[in-house]
């Protein structure tokens, strides 16, 4: 279930009363007039299923709560309610399932801002991974997998593309186009250094490295794994199983095909300074495109419940067009 707390002017609040007590999904609707300040109004509380919580939110939208009011969202993690059991067998579909597509936006939002974190991430994700290289250790690869952030400005992409949000797009893009270079730069000087020092271990040689050799040697696999990690990222992203996004981190080799290119650049070796850009590339690309289409398809599915939904009787109950939307009246209307 979906908890939202929504602040309504008072001559939308009876509407927004009259949608939520009408509709099967939601539940344990509360009513508090003239609670609200800045803005004022009344607030009202209310539960939701998840699987439905999209296309009341987007009722909402039409009833115009967030233009004259607000809208908050939080996942409950545990209700005893038998009132929430039937909201929850009313709305079809399985909860786990479910994408509420103003928590993603949100979410995507807030990860593809270009900030010094993000940026510190990066440098510190590529020296990791340089390491990882210098001693061919799988495990500090990994680490390195783990603590690069770069995934965020990705689907944040995916999410501006499918849903036609330029602005979006650009912060995605500039994040991307700025981390990467910075982080290659850095790691590149602090391979030279580690050279002229000799500090890299006696035995190092960027050939014959048993174990990270994969990182600039790209193939079928590295095409396979980055695009079941771009579905992979995108379903997590979506859905409750935010846990799985680690594993996606781990299986791709963005982080170290970035270290690879500064320490190739370092040793001077161009074969592997190529082999390791085009893994990048190879990299970004799939995950694109595959999180492009996975989401499209759950776009799509979304699309579906939604003009279901427009049929709804609560709609006729709270003012609202049946059968269409009332935000496509006023955009004719403008």
């Amino acid at each position: 279930m979906v908890h939202l707390r929504i602040v309504a002017p008072s001559d939308r609040s009876e509407k927004t009363l009259e949608l939520l007590s009408a509709h099967g999904s939601v539940s344990n609707v509360i009513f508090l007039k003239d609670a609200a300040r800045r803005p004022d109004g009344d607030v009202i509380l209310c539960d939701v299923a998840r699987e439905d919580a999209s296309v009341i939110l987007g009722d909402l939208r039409e009833l115009e709560i967030p233009r004259f009011g607000s809208i908050s969202l939080e996942y409950i993690d545990t209700q005893i309610s038998e009132a929430a059991e039937r909201a929850e067998k009313f709305a079809p579909g399985t909860p786990s399932d479910a994408v509420i597509w103003e928590d993603v936006e949100a979410r995507t939002s807030e990860n593809v801002e270009l900030s010094g974190n993000f940026v510190a991430f990066m440098v510190l994700a590529v020296l990791i991974a340089t390491a990882g290289i210098f001693l061919d250790s799988p495990i500090l690869i990994i680490g390195a997998m783990v603590v690069g952030p770069e995934f965020g400005p990705l689907a944040g992409l995916c999410v501006a593309l499918v849903e036609k949000r330029g602005k979006l797009a650009l912060r995605s893009l500039i994040a991307l186009a700025a981390g990467f270079p910075v982080a290659i730069t850095v790691g590149f000087l602090v391979s030279v250094a580690i050279k002229e020092l000799g500090l890299a271990p006696d035995d190092f040689s960027l050939d014959g490295r048993a174990f990270t050799e994969f990182i600039s040697h790209p193939d079928f696999f590295s095409f396979f794994v980055a695009s079941l990690a771009g579905c992979a990222g995108v379903l997590s992203l979506t859905s409750s199983k935010s846990g799985a996004l680690v594993g996606v981190l781990i299986s791709v080799t963005t982080i170290p095909a970035a270290a690879n290119i500064g320490l190739a650049a370092a040793y001077g070796d161009a074969d592997e300074w190529r082999g390791a850009v085009a893994q990048l590339s190879l990299n970004l690309t799939m995950i694109v495109l595959a999180g492009l289409g996975t989401l499209y398809v759950q776009r799509m599915l979304y699309r579906r419940r939604r003009i279901k939904h427009l049929s709804d009787p609560a709609r006729k109950k709270a003012g609202l067009p049946v059968g269409r939307s009332a935000r496509s009246d006023r955009r004719a209307e403008g």
